[in-house]
């Protein structure tokens, strides 16, 4: 049996992940690093009463490096820190970007590790005010979280699986999935098609107010009703759409989506998305990777 994981370093605990992050670590009873540089960052842990750490002192003693920073500082950070590592630590990433592309300075003896909150579903019974206002989740909503650790056994995802619920508490389950299924789901999933869709209902939605002058109220009470139906009947089939509606929505499908659509589920397609995320001109993976 592994033991469970003695010291965490946390790094970019000031930023806005960080932040939402370490106020549950700090609830727990594991022993945190708190590690950040920038004044601001360090005055804001401050201000919580978490106390900042050099993690270049630190990281030589933690068994758990987490790294709350931006997806395009990941190549030099640990290109930076993954040297220090003490020898069979593991490192843990927020978002599957990077590690999807081969990104995250490489060692034989540190495992890797990515964990992404699903966020609390649409579909959630929320029953209190708290649970109603936590939207991101981490704080009242219950939520699920989708991790990879490929090269991690069943018993070190045992081990950490602990410490993800505890990050993004209050967690019901952890899915664990490869770290290329875990970019299928992000960005192309809940990016690529979901927040598109988003902004997409946002902009339709200024479109009518602009084009027919009837007052934002009423676009927006029968926009927001009909996400909620929408949703239900589509997902979890409460009622059946109309045969009107059908037609509407077989006429949506015609004029707005194209016929070749679920090609952003080729991997080179992902490929591309995750560059363009990175910012940089293409995405090394291995041959072998699926």
């Amino acid at each position: 049996m592994m033991n469970d994981y003695q010291n965490i370093a946390l790094v970019g605990a000031g930023g806005k992940m960080g932040m939402r992050i370490g106020a549950n670590l700090a609830a727990s009873d594991y022993r945190v690093h708190y590690c950040e540089t920038a004044s601001a960052a360090r005055e804001r842990l401050a201000a919580e009463g978490r106390e900042a750490s050099d993690i270049h002192a630190v990281i030589g003693d933690c068994d758990l490096v987490i790294l709350a920073v931006p997806d395009i500082a990941l190549a030099s950070v640990t290109e930076d820190l993954v040297p220090k590592m003490r020898s069979g630590a593991t490192l843990l990433t927020l978002d599957p970007a990077a590690a999807y592309a081969n990104l995250l300075h490489q060692r034989e003896d540190i495992r890797y590790a990515v964990a992404h909150p699903c966020h609390p579903s649409v579909f959630l019974d929320r029953r209190t005010d708290e649970e109603s206002a936590d939207a991101f989740g981490g704080v009242a909503a219950t939520q699920s979280v989708a991790a990879a650790f490929d090269d991690g056994s069943d018993a070190e995802k045992r081990v950490l699986e602990p410490v993800i619920r505890v990050m993004y508490g209050p967690v019901d389950t952890v899915h664990w999935v490869t770290v290329t299924q875990l970019a299928y789901l992000e960005p192309t999933l809940v990016e690529t098609v979901t927040c598109m869709l988003g902004t997409f209902m946002k902009e339709a939605l200024e479109e009518t107010v602009e084009r027919t002058g009837m007052p934002r109220e009423a676009a927006e009470a029968m926009l927001y009703g009909h996400i909620q139906i929408a949703l239900a009947v589509a997902f979890k089939s409460t009622n059946p759409f109309s045969d009107a509606c059908m037609v509407a929505i077989d006429y949506g499908r015609e004029a707005i989506i194209k016929d070749d659509w679920k090609k952003i589920f080729d991997q080179d397609e992902l490929d591309k998305v995750i560059a363009r995320m990175l910012k940089i001109e293409q995405v090394q993976r291995p041959a072998s990777s699926t």
